[in-house]
C-alpha cells in the first residue's frame, strides 16, 4: 500500500484538486486563441492552489506552513479574477460561473480556517 502524505488528508487540498478538474473542463471550451492566454493562466493558478497546500505541509514551522496557505489563497483569488474576466468575455456560461464561484468560496473559507489554525498552534 502506498504512503499517504499529510496534504492528501486535507479536505481543502481535495477540494482544490477538484477545482483544477472543473477549470480544465471549462477551459476546454475557451477560444483556441486563448490557449496561451486566459486558458493557460487559469489552469496554472488553479494548480497553484493545490500545489502550495502540498508544499506547505512539508515545512517545519507553523508560520512557514501558514505562509504557503496564504500563497494558496492568493492563487485562489487569481482564479476568481480570471473567472470574472472569462465570464465578462462570454467564455463561460452562468451555470459554470456559479459552480466555480461556489467552489472558490468554499475553498477560501477552508484556507482561512487552516491559516488561523496554523498560526494559533
Amino acid at each position: 500500500m502506498l504512503h499517504t502524505f499529510s496534504f492528501e488528508k486535507l479536505r481543502v487540498w481535495i477540494d482544490s484538486k477538484e477545482l483544477v478538474k472543473i477549470i480544465y473542463q471549462v477551459t476546454r471550451n475557451f477560444p483556441s486563441e486563448e490557449k496561451f492566454g486566459l486558458t493557460n493562466q487559469l489552469r496554472r493558478a488553479s494548480i497553484s492552489v493545490a500545489s502550495n497546500l502540498a508544499e506547505g505541509t512539508s515545512r517545519n514551522t507553523n508560520k512557514d506552513k501558514a505562509h504557503f496557505t496564504t500563497i494558496a489563497f492568493s492563487s485562489l483569488m487569481e482564479v476568481l479574477n480570471q473567472i470574472i474576466i472569462a465570464k465578462e468575455l462570454n467564455f463561460i456560461d452562468d451555470n459554470n460561473y456559479q459552480v466555480i464561484r461556489s467552489e472558490i468560496e468554499k475553498i477560501a473559507n477552508k484556507l482561512n480556517a487552516l491559516r488561523r489554525s496554523q498560526l494559533n498552534k
